[in-house]
């Protein structure tokens, strides 16, 4: 499991240009634990290798990469795969959605496999001239407005209209409606339950469809989901463990501390001082 703070040392972004030869060996399988990423492939074509399989690249493509995401890349003759990452705080991510009010269904974060994109042909290297523009920007030292900038200006090329979204069999829309009605706080604090009263089915029917949809239960679901607002709130608010904690539906602070620190491997506070210091100037 990747940590932001670890290879941003401090920037609001990480970026890098990444080359996979053909035939090579694939990189590592890895997961991120605080952090989007999205990939813009440069040249060349790929695989994106997952715990369910693999999606192929093709020069243009946009990855979204979500924290739960375990993958890997993989060059493919005859030219190999050459993409720019560029890696961002998931809290901040959440916040630009929501004061944009982009995906308000939640949609990019409940699917079952990272969101794949293919801009119009005609849009194609203006897509790449953006993820050239937030790796050069990066080597010189970036601010948190040049993050801005590269989100709102790939968000404006790679629109709904213009792409053709991951391959894959889509969740029903009572339980896309009901999983993204989840990251209300007041929602979120009800766990299971609520989700169930959300969603109008049994739990068994449930269950199912959360397993075939997006590979998961719904007790991990919520977890990862209480999780998640959690660390947004310890590195973005001042609040105490225990409020927080309350917050997101647990039933105690010491029952927090436990889960979060076996998914951080660092206790809340020492997650908050880590993820101030590196985020503040």
């Amino acid at each position: 499991m990747l940590r932001f703070e670890l290879w941003a040392l401090g920037r609001p972004y990480h970026a890098a240009r990444v080359r996979f030869a053909p035939r090579a060996r694939d990189s590592e399988l890895h997961g991120h634990a605080d952090f989007h990423e999205v990939m813009g492939v440069v040249s060349g074509r790929g695989e994106h290798l997952l715990d369910t399989g693999s999606l192929p690249l093709a020069s243009g493509d946009v990855v979204l990469v979500r924290p739960r995401d375990r993958h890997a890349m993989r060059g493919l003759a005859p030219d190999g795969l050459e993409f720019v990452n560029v890696a961002f705080p998931s809290s901040a991510w959440q916040g630009f959605l929501n004061l944009t009010r982009t995906n308000t269904g939640g949609s990019w974060d409940a699917a079952r496999l990272p969101m794949t994109f293919r801009a119009q042909a005609a849009l194609q290297p203006a897509v790449i001239e953006v993820f050239e523009t937030a790796l050069r920007r990066f080597q010189a030292d970036p601010g948190p407005f040049d993050l801005l900038r590269f989100w709102i200006d790939l968000l404006e090329l790679v629109t709904p209209d213009d792409v053709q979204v991951a391959r894959e069999p889509t969740a029903p829309a009572w339980l896309a409606g009901a999983c993204a009605a989840m990251r209300a706080e007041e929602n979120l604090r009800g766990g299971v339950p609520r989700l169930l009263e959300l969603s109008s089915v049994s739990a068994a029917h449930l269950s199912r469809s959360m397993r075939s949809a997006y590979g998961t239960t719904p007790t991990d679901f919520v977890a990862d989901l209480r999780l998640e607002h959690a660390a947004s709130l310890l590195a973005a608010t001042s609040e105490p463990v225990a409020e927080i904690a309350s917050r997101c539906g647990f039933a105690s602070q010491s029952y927090f501390t436990r889960c979060f620190s076996a998914a951080h491997h660092l206790s809340p506070r020492e997650f908050r001082h880590r993820a101030q210091r590196a985020f503040v100037p």
